[in-house]
């Protein structure tokens, strides 16, 4: 993990085999630290603890600190309380882990996905079902959205309120192909890297796809729009 001031001097935090970060109101950075079946905390200062799961202990179980486990952790953000939402990619569940450090399942159930066969269905809490859920934002309203980059589920983008009600805001019709990253501006409208097709995505409330910059081929070229050009995008913030 590295940090980058305004004036290009650069630090090293830590080494790791995370694939996301957070950061909260106080500057503390956030991490799904995926090989290591993890969640990460950072501080200004560099001061690193492990705030859920045990390392090298890959698993299912809600609860606090170490007695939570994770399964390639990968997405994570911080909502306007602290609480951190992480999508758990070989679960294929989303998690809450509060301040405190205690963790629980959103929405989804581990253990009942079956590539090919499910995934699909909208539902409340453990009725849920995700395929591969990778990218994770939520607003300021407490609702969190989801890409999903699994066989069954690849291209679409998933709603899940407060009270852990899953609906599909975009399916698979759409066109968007194993989306990952994903971030909300101050419109609440979704930013989506669809990183199979080389471009990214603004996706309004209401579902409506649009195209923001890049096209599936020719990486490697700035310019507006469809003009311009990448090569497999992960990540992105607004």
């Amino acid at each position: 993990i590295r940090k980058i001031t305004p004036a290009g001097v650069v630090s090293t935090f830590v080494s790791s085999t995370g694939s996301a970060l957070g950061i909260d109101a106080a500057d503390n950075l956030y991490l799904a630290d995926t090989g290591n079946h993890t969640i990460r905390k950072i501080t200004p200062g560099g001061v690193v603890s492990t705030i859920a799961g045990l390392a090298a202990t890959p698993g299912s179980a809600d609860g606090a600190g170490s007695a939570a486990r994770f399964n390639g952790p990968a997405g994570i953000t911080v909502d306007n309380v602290g609480n951190l939402y992480v999508t758990d990619i070989y679960n294929s569940t989303v998690r809450k882990v509060t301040p405190g450090g205690v963790v629980t399942t959103l929405a989804g159930t581990a253990g009942v996905k079956v590539q090919g066969t499910g995934g699909q269905d909208d539902g409340i809490g453990g009725a849920a079902r995700f395929d591969t859920p990778v990218g994770v934002a939520v607003d300021n309203l407490g609702n969190v959205y989801v890409s999903e980059a699994g066989v069954d589920n690849s291209g679409r983008i998933r709603q899940i309120t407060p009270e852990g009600v899953a609906t599909t805001l975009v399916g698979r019709t759409a066109g968007m192909s194993n989306p990952s990253g994903i971030a909300l501006d101050s419109s609440r409208n979704l930013f989506v890297v669809d990183t199979a097709n080389n471009s990214v995505k603004k996706v309004s409330q209401l579902g409506a796809v649009s195209l923001v910059a890049g096209l599936p081929w020719n990486p490697s070229a700035d310019g507006f729009g469809s003009v311009a050009r990448f090569w497999n995008p992960t990540a992105v913030a607004v």
